[in-house]
Order: C-alpha cells, then structure tokens, then sequence
C-alpha cells in the first residue's frame, strides 16, 4: 500500500464519520434549537469571514507597509494603525450582526 492510498482512505474514513456525526446532531435536537440551527451557522459563517478577511487584510497591510521599507516606518506607522483600526471595526460589526443572527441581541 503506497503512502497516496493511505492518505485517501484515511481522508475517506474521517470525512464519512464526519457526515454521520452532522446527520445524527440534527436527529437529537430539540424542537426549540431547530429554528435556530441555521441562525446560528450564519452567525458563524460570518464571524468567520470577517476574521479572515481581517487576519489577511491585517497581514498585507504590515508586509507591504513596513516590511518593504522599514526606513520609512516612522511615517508609515501612524496610518497603518489607522487603517488596522478601521478593520478592526469592521470585524466588531459583523460580530454584533453576528450576536443578532444567533438571537443574543
């Protein structure tokens, strides 16, 4: 057995347990958390989305501002904490719409 046919059986196995283990929670679920099931897979959809997209706007913003030119860091460093501030605040947004969704607000 070659090392690719053990990483597809095994890739096989894990996500066929994962399949059973997201078909048997909704058949154990009570009534009450029906409704909110995919309330809350959206809220956390989009609190994960935000996060990345932050996590990679933050990192661009860091290597491509001071990393590139480290001698110009002294002018660069007050807008970039500026613009990280800004998204920042974006990503707080979408964890209050994300409360909203999953009905703690």
């Amino acid at each position: 057995m070659n090392s690719k046919t053990t990483v597809t059986s095994k890739i096989a196995k894990i996500s066929s347990l994962l399949l059973i283990l997201a078909s048997a929670t909704p058949a154990f679920a009570q009534e009450a958390a029906a409704d909110g099931g995919i309330k809350g897979l959206g809220a956390g959809l989009t609190i994960g989305l935000a996060a990345l997209g932050s996590g990679m706007g933050q990192g661009r913003a860091g290597l491509e501002a001071i990393g590139r030119n480290p001698s110009a860091a002294g002018k660069i460093l007050t807008p970039m904490v500026l613009g990280l501030v800004f998204i920042e605040t974006l990503v707080i947004f979408s964890f209050v719409i994300a409360l909203k969704l999953a009905g703690f607000i």
